[in-house]
């Protein structure tokens, strides 16, 4: 199960000491949800159910051969983007600065615990809009979209 929330950014905050992750994906199917993706070195197959701040999420890491043939069967466009993530309070911030057609797109997710966690999170100043519930900042959508 996956509770998150999603968020544009107004503002990069200082990103001095987070870690930061290269991350391409790119989807095989849409029903279900099926994306394959890479994170610096390592290749993730993960599939989302249906839904918005709540949904299910199973992620499985494969090898590298396994990740080769799985983006061999990607259908979307491919997704680029660096990931750095950042402490806030009891949370970890993943903000997300997309690179080459989605270039300018910087989202920024929190992931919780309970869903009672999520509505009572109380985003920091640089948070822009809520867009937890707006499908069009999905990277499914994101990937189909020319």
């Amino acid at each position: 199960m996956e509770i998150e929330r999603k968020f544009l950014v107004k503002e990069i905050p200082c990103l001095d000491g987070c870690e930061k992750s290269e991350i391409v994906q790119g989807y095989i199917s849409l029903t279900p949800e099926t994306r394959i993706r890479k994170r610096d070195n390592q290749y993730y197959l993960t599939v989302k159910g249906e839904g918005d701040v709540v949904r299910e999420e199973t992620e499985k890491l494969v090898s590298e051969k396994e990740g080769k043939e799985l983006f061999s069967k990607v259908e979307s466009a491919l997704i680029e983007k660096t990931r750095y993530l950042i402490n806030i309070g009891s949370y970890i911030a993943e903000l997300d600065i997309y690179k080459n057609r989605l270039q300018g797109l910087i989202v920024v997710e929190v992931e919780f615990e309970t869903e009672a966690d999520a509505n009572s999170f109380v985003p920091p100043d640089w948070f822009g809009e809520d867009i937890s519930k707006n499908k069009e900042y999905r990277n499914k959508v994101l990937a189909y979209k020319s």
